[in-house]
């Protein structure tokens, strides 16, 4: 079984997204099930996981709803302030519905590199590891520190990486000495994981395979097959390229892993990370 542990949807007339905007023409409309389906039927994916794309709960709650209205959705990572005195109430109600799997607090827009660290997170965190809901670390090469200190403190609690934390890629870019050390370190935790997904957006259209092999080869090498997890980032990855190309690309890149292992990346890891 094929799993993407990682694509979105989006209704722009809801009103609660920044982004995407004008700036992104290519993805600036609303994308839903029915534009993904035939991607995957295409590629043979089974199922994926539904990542939130903007910090409200009403969009958590919009994509449980759609969840529960598509087949091959198994899982959705939702939103949740976690620095909010109520948050493990809303955590609790949001778990009504059991394909809430994760929370993704969105890391990169926010300016203190510390935020997660806050006590003011503590009960939050600690309710999320608790539940087995799962956290979607959408980072750059900044917080690598950071989320090494947050597996530190909450030792049961599971943490993806994102887009390989969104080192600079392309143009010749060779993997810098401290994005390689921040993952080397956070790959020795037993509950870290790492999604090999949203990289080509990072070079941006003309992207080559050169150009992200590096860095692939450094996550695939630092997590190994147990611990990486493929993802689309769908429909992001039409910024630089289209779904096809980029499951291609991952193949590829892994093909000279074991049939097992292969399979691990494609699927049965998010299977077990998501508890799918």
């Amino acid at each position: 079984m094929i799993i993407d542990a990682h694509q979105h949807f989006w209704s722009l007339r809801r009103g609660d997204y920044p982004w995407p905007n004008d700036t992104v023409a290519p993805i600036f409309r609303d994308f839903g099930p029915g534009d993904l389906a035939p991607l995957l039927a295409e590629a043979g994916v089974d199922q994926t996981v539904v990542v939130q794309a903007t910090d409200t709960v009403a969009e958590t709650e919009f994509l449980l709803n759609l969840a529960q209205q598509t087949p091959f959705v198994a899982g959705v990572v939702g939103w949740v302030d976690l620095a909010d005195p109520d948050a493990v109430t809303t955590i609790e109600r949001l778990r009504a519905n059991p394909l809430l799997k994760g929370l993704r607090p969105m890391l990169q827009n926010i300016a203190d590199t510390q935020w997660i660290l806050d006590p003011a997170l503590t009960p939050a965190l600690a309710h999320m590891a608790e539940t087995g809901l799962r956290f979607d670390a959408l980072i750059q090469p900044r917080h690598l520190p950071a989320i090494l200190q947050l597996a530190e403190r909450h030792p049961d609690l599971q943490i993806v990486i994102d887009h390989v934390a969104k080192p600079a890629m392309g143009k010749g870019q060779v993997p810098d000495t401290d994005w390689m050390a921040g993952f080397a370190a956070l790959a020795q935790c037993d509950t870290v994981w790492c999604k090999l997904s949203g990289m080509v957006t990072e070079v941006g259209p003309g992207w080559t395979r050169a150009d992200i092999t590096p860095f692939a080869e450094h996550v695939l090498d630092s997590f190994g097959p147990r611990k990486t997890i493929f993802g689309s980032d769908w429909p992001v990855v039409n910024l630089a390229s289209d779904y096809k190309s980029w499951i291609e690309t991952v193949r590829r890149l892994i093909k000279d892993f074991s049939e097992d292992d292969q399979q691990r990346i494609m699927g049965s890891n998010a299977r077990q990370f998501y508890q799918l």
